[in-house]
């Protein structure tokens, strides 16, 4: 398995899923959903932050164990998996632009 950079066409040795690109990105959009849902009312803190931090934290997951399997069919299974919350991000979309909504008539 390979992996290339954004501007460079060398290809690099992945022993581990650390090294893989989207793998970091996805760990970047972790920091970043935990970070926005700190400042999220506490009343949320076991309904949308709860949604939202274990979506996101499932990418990297799913990623990491699919890597970690021994057959390249398995690993797509598991970025299957991580794809799939696409639609819980279409969904979480659709929440945070009521909440954000409501907030803003309570301001």
């Amino acid at each position: 398995m390979s992996l290339e950079g954004r501007n460079d066409e060398r290809r690099v040795k992945v022993r581990s899923y650390k090294d893989l690109v989207v793998w970091r990105k996805s760990m970047t959009m972790v920091k970043q959903i935990y970070g926005l849902t700190h400042s999220f009312p506490s009343d949320e803190r076991f309904g949308l932050i709860s949604q939202m931090r274990q979506a996101a934290v499932s990418v990297p997951s799913n990623i990491a164990e699919g890597q970690s399997r021994h057959t390249g069919g398995e690993f797509v299974q598991f970025i299957s998996h991580a794809e799939g919350i696409l639609s819980l991000i279409d969904e979480l979309q659709r929440m945070l632009n009521g909440l954000r909504q409501k907030l803003a008539t309570r301001h």
